[in-house]
């Protein structure tokens, strides 16, 4: 089966697009440190990622502590938004 061919100049915009989103989510003061480590390590991972893995690798990351009991709604809506960004990347590269 043939490779799907990949822009990576959209590629590379929706990755800044997606890290704009985890700013925001470590920039809130109501969201645990711990979460916005998690969200923070992601973050790395997906600027540096290149091939589905790495965004696989940070979709767990960010599914794992998008059920922790102390995230503020707000941010669980955050978190699930940048997961579904991450899944559209994923299957892009894939």
């Amino acid at each position: 089966m043939p490779k799907k061919k990949v822009d990576i100049q959209k590629v590379q915009s929706d990755i800044a697009a997606i890290a704009e989103l985890m700013s925001g989510v470590m920039d809130d003061n109501a969201v645990p440190r711990n979460i916005r480590a998690a969200v923070e390590e992601a973050k790395k991972v997906i600027v540096t990622a290149t091939d589905d893995v790495a965004i696989s690798r940070a979709i767990y990351l960010l599914d794992d502590v998008s059920n922790d009991i102390n995230l503020p709604s707000h941010s669980r809506t955050d978190l699930w938004t940048i997961i579904s960004e991450l899944e559209t990347l994923k299957e892009k590269l894939g």
